[in-house]
């Protein structure tokens, strides 16, 4: 009975050890994809200031013939 109780123990130890490995790894790309969210914002907005859009701010401009 002790033996068993020794091996849940040790058990359970590393489980709160890989637990705690893991949640740290998903903080750690949780705080990546914030930066890369970041990122990919801050470069949409420079693509908007160099090139504006040739369909124009307010959508595509009907042609003559309408």
């Amino acid at each position: 009975m002790n033996d068993q109780l020794i091996e849940l123990e040790t058990r359970l130890a590393f489980q709160d050890e890989a637990i705690d490995g893991l949640n740290q790894a998903v903080l750690n790309q949780q705080r990546q994809i914030e930066r890369l969210a970041e990122q990919v914002e801050q470069l949409k907005d420079r693509l908007k200031a160099i090139s504006p859009s040739p369909l124009g701010a307010d959508g595509p401009e009907r042609p003559p013939h309408y």
